[in-house]
């Protein structure tokens, strides 16, 4: 962002120079952002001139508990890392001979996280150093980033310098401390890990964002991109995630981010890689391709009235969800007091009859579920105005979960944002599960469905009912009075003999088709027809003890054949040439459509239907509904994702 935020105001006088042994105060600085169990890590220390020995304490960060108290010579230190101390984030500490720091508590602090010598766990969860390090010696002129549009500003800064720890407000400690005292099985690595593959993440199952992780490199958003789109999946608990690109140069150890593409000079020959806003030109990369949400339209507020941010919550817009499971709320429901700030991230969307839907105009996925939303937009009077919208979307084989905003650690106590955090480390963090049903609507009493042209259009309670085909829990709208409709059936592919059409069989034994403005005759179907079937250019009609026929689509030459026995069933639908069964013994089975002069056969079972009773497929998913049971949908075949 381009606003100061309430980081550390200027210092008072300017810090020691990077690399220096000797200064005016105690200082110290890690050579490199990790080190992995049992490596080497070099710290530099600077002190007053003709001082003797320091005092260096290293801890956990996480726990507290004190590993290394020494004392030590000299402006280099080897810190030999043990083998088995645990993978987290450190802090080494200098003082003088009398336990006193000496200086500001920024320069006499170094911190490091360690990796782990074998990856042992299903989560990374990755610690934002670029940031840290983009709000060293705010306000310094040279020194430091900030603020953004101060022509003092620095546009290349050294790492090997001391500062460059978490901020006062430390919003990345709550979900830390939180992890460590649930025993959660959780991996450490520096962000700068991503960026150069030091970590492993193809290991992992879940890559953990946290906090405030402002600045990324072109190389950790591919890492990240092509990991979650191999199934590896990715839960952001922060804000402002990715709004800068920044470089890492000088053999890995300086921070560029000229935030202008007139003085960036790379901005010349590689245009992509200059360091701009993700979703400014010549970038043109917007950060919510991968998290789903940006600060474009989130808010903030800043300075004296950061505070007022724990006045704020989200409320529910989908209680059904599963990342709500456990949590007794419901859609409308306010829940994460005081958790939202000091930034949001939001998607822009509208509102559909009440429920939200993203637009997809600011590079969001389509596919991103609204989970909750908070409306900021007074908070224009304290810095920026707009929303916070939590949700989740697939991208590739993987899933993505984002909280939107900085401050989710702070709100763990709320047993609502415990449980939601846990529902979201379960699930993303373990193997896949075949065949799993997710939640997209609420319980609708439809007894026919069929997906058309990226709508559902469903029967029931005698009317025609549809709504957009998607995650999100849209409600129906009704499309027409349609009584006696007992099942319904849709061509997915072209059908050169007629019209692309939603097809419906009756009561009394007719073939309908509806043109969009009423109900057209195209035939009849054979006695006690229950579900429906359009592919291959033929209709498949099955009664509920499981008799199958066939005809030709066309009207002209439509002659019903019996074409084979399937288990008894409720539902029936077909997509790429194969046939979809809602069977009576609660079971999903599938099989192949044969040619027109061979019986079906073969057929597959693909795991339990959840209650599911009536069946359409789109898109490579099965969507479903049964009495009294949610809207739903799953893949098709046991996938490779959450």
């Amino acid at each position: 962002m381009s606003t100061p935020v309430g980081h550390r105001p200027p210092p008072a006088e300017p810090l020691p120079a990077a690399g220096a042994a000797a200064s005016s105060r105690l200082s110290v600085y890690a050579e490199s952002t990790s080190v992995v169990q049992g490596g080497r890590l070099g710290l530099r220390i600077g002190r007053p001139c003709g001082s003797g020995r320091v005092r260096v304490h290293v801890h956990d960060d996480i726990s507290g508990e004190r590993v290394v108290d020494t004392r030590r010579r000299g402006s280099r230190w080897w810190l030999d890392v043990p083998r088995d101390w645990p993978s987290s984030l450190y802090r080494v500490t200098v003082t003088d001979r009398d336990g006193d720091v000496a200086a500001a508590p920024d320069e006499a602090q170094a911190w490091f996280v360690v990796r782990p010598r074998q990856p042992g766990a299903p989560t990374l969860l990755s610690l934002p150093f670029t940031t840290w390090q983009a709000y060293n010696r705010f306000g310094v002129p040279g020194e430091g980033l900030y603020p953004a549009e101060d022509p003092r500003r620095a546009v290349r800064v050294s790492l090997d310098r001391p500062g460059g720890g978490p901020p006062p407000e430390r919003w990345e400690h709550g979900l830390l401390v939180w992890l460590r005292r649930r025993g959660e099985a959780v991996d450490f690595c520096s962000n700068l890990d991503l960026h150069d593959g030091a970590a492993e993440l193809g290991a992992y199952r879940l890559l953990v964002v946290n906090g405030h992780d402002e600045y990324w490199t072109w190389e950790m958003r591919d890492r990240v991109e092509g990991f979650v789109r191999d199934g590896g999946n990715l839960a952001v608990f922060g804000a402002n995630t990715s709004w800068w690109q920044a470089r890492i140069e000088d053999g890995g150890r300086s921070l560029v981010c000229y935030r202008d593409p007139t003085t960036d000079p790379i901005a010349r020959t590689n245009p992509g890689r200059a360091t701009v806003e993700w979703s400014s030109a010549p970038a043109n990369r917007p950060e919510n391709t991968m998290t789903g949400v940006s600060f474009r339209r989130g808010a903030g507020c800043w300075g004296p009235d950061m505070p007022r941010m724990r006045e704020e919550a989200y409320t529910a817009r989908f209680a059904e969800h599963w990342v709500f499971e456990g949590t007794g709320l419901r859609t409308g429901d306010a829940f994460a007091l005081g958790t939202l700030g000091y930034e949001t991230d939001a998607a822009d969307f509208r509102e559909i009859d009440g429920v939200p839907r993203v637009t997809g105009r600011d590079g969001t996925p389509r596919d991103f579920v609204v989970l909750a939303t908070a409306d900021l937009r007074h908070w224009r009077a304290y810095g920026q105005g707009g929303w916070a919208t939590m949700g989740v979307f697939t991208s590739g084989a993987g899933t993505v979960f984002n909280a939107a905003t900085v401050n989710w650690g702070a709100g763990l106590h709320d047993p609502v944002v415990d449980r939601v955090t846990r529902n979201v480390l379960a699930r993303l963090s373990a193997p896949p599960v075949a065949g799993r049903w997710d939640v997209i609507g609420e319980p609708t009493p439809v007894h026919a469905l069929v997906a058309h042209r990226g709508d559902l259009v469903a029967a029931g309670d005698g009317a025609l009912l549809t709504r957009e085909l998607c995650g999100q829990n849209l409600t129906w709208r009704h499309l027409a009075d349609a009584d006696g409709l007992v099942a319904l059936a849709a061509p997915r592919e072209a059908v050169p003999d007629g019209p692309q059409e939603v097809h419906a069989a009756t009561t009394d034994g007719r073939l309908v088709r509806w043109t969009g403005h009423g109900w057209a005759p195209a035939g009849t179907v054979p006695a006690g027809t229950a579900a429906l079937a359009i592919a291959d250019c033929r209709i498949f009609a099955a009664r509920a003890d499981g008799t199958l026929w066939a005809a030709p689509l066309a009207a002209d030459a439509r002659r019903w054949t019996a074409v084979g026995v399937a288990p008894p069933l409720s539902g029936l639908t077909a997509e790429h040439g194969r046939l979809y069964a809602a069977c009576a013994d609660n079971q999903l089975r599938s099989a192949a459509v044969p040619p027109p002069d061979r019986p079906v056969h073969g057929w597959t079972a693909l795991g339990p239907l959840d209650g599911v009773t009536v069946i359409a497929a789109d898109g490579g998913r099965i969507v479903g509904v049964g009495p009294g049971r949610c809207l739903r949908w799953r893949a098709v075949t046991p996938a490779a994702t959450a």
